[in-house]
């Protein structure tokens, strides 16, 4: 008789928190990325946790930017399975406005948060949440056998 749920025989490992919807808190979540990333071997200087390391700041930013509701935290949350060598970040907010991708000119000074997310992530995307508001996550690979996808 075939199992009914197949369990994942690689450890999955995660970290989460949730930060005050300030410049202060998004520079925090963006620390403690860092330092959770080391903790799991993948140290600061690497492209692997300085890619993970800029999107998480990237997500943060807009989350406390265009994501804000007075009063609201955010969360961030990382997840690490090492048979896909793939970190996924989740940044919720409670604010119902989607981000859009945007392609910003030269002289302009702002807009390129999500371009960015995108040329360093393999995957991201939007889902809905429980509540108000919604998540935007980003995978990122950790080496070149990562595998997209979830």
């Amino acid at each position: 008789m075939p199992a009914l749920n197949r369990q994942s025989t690689t450890p999955m490992r995660t970290f989460t928190q949730r930060f005050s919807a300030t410049r202060r808190g998004a520079r925090l979540a963006r620390m403690l990325a860092s330092h959770q990333l080391t903790e799991w071997g993948h140290p600061r200087g690497t492209e692997a946790h300085d890619s993970v390391v800029l999107v998480v700041a990237e997500l943060a930013a807009n989350a406390v930017l265009h994501g804000r509701v007075p009063g609201r935290d955010f969360a961030l949350a990382l997840f690490f399975e090492e048979g896909r060598d793939v970190v996924r970040v989740e940044v919720t907010d409670t604010h119902p406005a989607l981000p859009v991708r945007m392609a910003p000119g030269p002289d302009e000074s702002g807009g390129r948060g999500l371009v960015l997310v995108d040329a360093l992530a393999v995957n991201w995307g939007l889902r809905d949440r429980l509540g108000p508001g919604k998540t935007v996550w980003a995978e990122c690979a950790l080496s070149s056998n990562a595998q997209p996808g979830r």
